[in-house]
């Protein structure tokens, strides 16, 4: 597990390996939202929440369809479904890999970010809280999606299809959890939990899913 995290966290930041890609397009997409809505501080300050964790859940969305195409294509695949470390184990190491090489930058650029959308310095750390413990969930997700259309020549676009509603719960209590860390009727640690719950959920259940469907598309 840790050779194949090592290896797909190297693929990750080499050329070509893609795990800049989501942090441009969430830069991109966030820095332009206040030109769009204009110069209004306290309009901004309320949707930044918001804005910063639709463009986290698109900017992943962005990469997903890689996590296993690349090693569909030159059968390293094949080779990690027959090895000896359990597929769900191998898929686990992967997602993990993936969130590193582009979940955590994600997390690490929100207090910037928030900045551009004037939030204060509680709702940026709670941003950064419910994107650290909300992000690798969709990750997981992703990776059923990705393990359906793998052996599609162009998922990309059905990949986030099939993500698309199971992460919109994760979107929608990072979003709670951060406006009742700033509004006081709110509450912050009920949704908080849940978020992690739903982690924890999908780290069960998604490696398992996943490699069932590897091994589906490998037949």
């Amino acid at each position: 597990m840790i050779a194949i995290f090592r290896r797909d966290l190297s693929l990750a930041f080499s050329s070509g390996g893609g795990a800049t890609t989501g942090v441009i397009f969430f830069l991109a997409v966030v820095a332009t939202i206040p030109f769009g809505v204009g110069p209004d501080l306290n309009l901004l300050s309320r949707i930044g929440p918001a804005i910063l964790w639709i463009g986290a859940l698109l900017a992943t969305l962005l990469t997903l369809d890689r996590l296993f195409q690349a090693d569909r294509e030159d059968g390293t695949l094949d080779l990690l479904v027959a090895g000896p470390t359990p597929l769900p184990l191998v898929v686990l190491s992967k997602c993990l890999a993936h969130w590193v090489a582009g979940g955590l930058p994600l997390v690490i650029a929100a207090p910037v970010l928030g900045l551009f959308l004037a939030l204060s310095p509680t709702a940026i750390g709670a941003v950064m809280a419910t994107l650290l413990v909300g992000t690798p969930a969709i990750t997981l997700i992703g990776a059923v999606g990705a393990a359906v259309a793998v052996a599609l020549p162009r998922g990309g676009l059905l990949v986030s299809v099939l993500v698309l509603p199971l992460a919109i719960p994760v979107l929608i209590f990072g979003v709670l959890a951060t406006y009742g860390a700033v509004n006081d009727p709110d509450p912050f640690l009920p949704p908080f939990l849940i978020l992690c719950a739903l982690t924890l959920f999908f780290s069960a259940i998604g490696p398992i899913a996943a490699a069932a469907a590897l091994r589906a598309s490998g037949d």
